[in-house]
This record gives C-alpha cells, sequence and structure tokens, in this order.
C-alpha cells in the first residue's frame, strides 16, 4: 500500500508541533526538517523521522523533500536584530526549499507556505481585511513574509501552492501569551490603549493545524492565499476578561499609555544589544502593539475550504491555562 509522504518545516515550534501531531492522527508517514540544535521535545512521542538541515543551507534540502507528497512550510525566524536575517531565512529560505521541491519532488500534490497576518497589517477602521485587500505590512516580519509570499507564487506554474495567514495563534505550548496570563493571575488585567478600543481575531492553535490541513488537501486552495482564524474578532479587554474567568480570579484593568509600548521597546532594545541578542519587545513589535484593528475576514477560507473554528475563546484559553498549570509554567 503507497504511504503519503509529509514534511514538516519548523514542526517542532509551538504551531509546527500540533500540526505534526494532527498528520499524524491521520497516518501520513511523517518527515520534519529540523537542525541539529532544535529542540524536539514537544516531538518525542510522535511518529516522525528527522532529517536534519536548514532552509538557509539548499545544498541540505534536497533529502528533506524527495518523494514528498505534501509540504508545509512553517520555518522562519520571527524576531532578528538585522533585516538580512528576516531576508536570509524567510524569504530566500523559502525560495531554497521550494527549488528543491521543483528538482527532488516533481509529484508534490500541494506546498503550504505559512505567512501571517502581519504580512497584510492592520486595518485603518473596524472593516475586516479580506485576502484581496492590499497588503500594508508595518514591521520587517510582515514584510519578509508578504516577500516570501510573493516568492511563493512565483512558482505556481511549476509547484501546486497555497498560502494561509494566520492571526494570533495560542494554545498549549504557546510562549507568547504566557505572560500575560501570568499577569491576570496577579490581579491585574493591562490595556494598552487610554482612549481606543484594540480588537483583534486569534486563532486556536488545533484549529489552525485543520485549517493548514483542509488548505493543502482541496483543490481549489491551489494558488490561493487564505487568512485562517476565528471567525469573529475580539477586543483586548475582552480577552483578558476571559483569562481571569479561566484562572477563577478577580483583577483590576489597568489602562497603560500607548507610549508605554514604545518605552520599554526602546529599553528592550538597549539591553537587547548588551546582550547581543533580539530585543524582548522591539520597537516594531511596539508598533504592532498599539496598532487599533488587527482583524481579518475568513470567509473565503469558510466558504471555498469548509473551514470553520470550533474552539471559542473561553474554552481555548481554559485548555491552555490547564496546560500551563500542568507544565507548571503557570
Amino acid at each position: 500500500m503507497d504511504r503519503t509522504c509529509v514534511v514538516v518545516t519548523g514542526g517542532n515550534g509551538f504551531i509546527g508541533s500540533h500540526l505534526v501531531e494532527a498528520l499524524a492522527g491521520r497516518g501520513y508517514e511523517l518527515q520534519c526538517l529540523v537542525r541539529k540544535t532544535s529542540n524536539l521535545q514537544w516531538l518525542q512521542d510522535v511518529p516522525v523521522e528527522f532529517v536534519y538541515g536548514d532552509v538557509t543551507d539548499a545544498a541540505s534540502l534536497p533529502d528533506a523533500v524527495r518523494g514528498a507528497d505534501y509540504v508545509y512550510h512553517l520555518a522562519g525566524v520571527v524576531e532578528a536584530r538585522r533585516e538580512e536575517i528576516f531576508d536570509r531565512v524567510n524569504v530566500q529560505g523559502t525560495r531554497n526549499l521550494l527549488q528543491a521541491v521543483v528538482q527532488h519532488a516533481p509529484g508534490l500534490r500541494r506546498f503550504v507556505y505559512t505567512s501571517s497576518q502581519s504580512a497584510a497589517g492592520p486595518c485603518s477602521e473596524k472593516i475586516p481585511l479580506d485576502e484581496c485587500d492590499e497588503p500594508n505590512p508595518i514591521t520587517r516580519y510582515g514584510r519578509s513574509n508578504l516577500e516570501a509570499e510573493k516568492v511563493v507564487l512565483s512558482y505556481r506554474e511549476r509547484v501546486p501552492v497555497s498560502i494561509v495567514r494566520p492571526p494570533a495563534v495560542y494554545g498549549p505550548r504557546d510562549t507568547m501569551i504566557l505572560p500575560y496570563f501570568k499577569i491576570v493571575k496577579l490581579g491585574i488585567k493591562p490595556l494598552l490603549g487610554m482612549r481606543h478600543t484594540k480588537y483583534m481575531n486569534l486563532c486556536y492553535v488545533g484549529d489552525l493545524a485543520r485549517g493548514f490541513i483542509l488548505a493543502a488537501e482541496s483543490e481549489k486552495a491551489v494558488g490561493e492565499t487564505y487568512f485562517i482564524g476565528d471567525e469573529r474578532a475580539y477586543s483586548r479587554a475582552e480577552v483578558l476578561d476571559c483569562m481571569a474567568e479561566v484562572l477563577s480570579v478577580k483583577a483590576i484593568t489597568v489602562h497603560v499609555p500607548d507610549v508605554f509600548a514604545h518605552l520599554l521597546a526602546g529599553f528592550s532594545a538597549v539591553f537587547g544589544r548588551f546582550a547581543k541578542s533580539s530585543a524582548t519587545l522591539s520597537p516594531e513589535k511596539a508598533r504592532e502593539l498599539i496598532a487599533k484593528y488587527w482583524i481579518c475576514d475568513v470567509s473565503k477560507a469558510r466558504r471555498e475550504l469548509g473551514y470553520e473554528s470550533r474552539v471559542g475563546l473561553r474554552e481555548g484559553l481554559r485548555m491552555t491555562a490547564d496546560w500551563y498549570r500542568e507544565q507548571g509554567w503557570l
């Protein structure tokens, strides 16, 4: 019996490990491209073969993709000290992988590129962006995602490609939302902005994993781009209220001026230079945080892929908090 071979880059990460688990549950033969230094803790109990390489090293990629039926490309950098790193990993790395597919996986059924809502940028008004809107990324990370999308689409005559743009993703294993849980547990709901309510789309990681698979296996998705996330936007106050509820704590709302994010980013950038590492809160990340509307329209994915979010905000935050407690993180 023929086996379906699926290759995942970035499969050891937060989102990638959930995707790998979902694919394993479907009985696929799985290969993950990882580096020698990759932390593989989330994949220890998953039947997967590891192929060692790096998307920035073109010579290491043929063995990873040879004979693949599907490639899910999630590897990339979110924070970097220099723009050249974003270009080398997110843009050129994607090009290297696609070229390896052209040469060594002629029977590929789908190449799924994981972009980000950052590639589209925030909305200027409370009107969700859809896939036809002109992208306007406001960070180097977002611009590198958009450039990588262009690379992916430039190969669509040779490779069946699809692009997924997730909004903010949360769930077990996520470290980005953890600090907010810790602050809320102390009885404080920090709300950035003094005058304007900020809104955002979110996506529970299990829903996103299903969305990836739908995009990979639908013929309608060839050459297409999709926002995949919750069908509605949430105010940041609503998210914090739900956190307090699932933690069973009474918390007071503390409004924090937007300028505070810029000040903290400045201090973080200075510390990062001394520590020779990326800033914990970069000036560009601060720019993302103060944007009022990070909202997107997922109706295209619902219409063409049959996608729907199954995990609501309260349930998703509860499962995330429970996992944090089990791990001793919270």
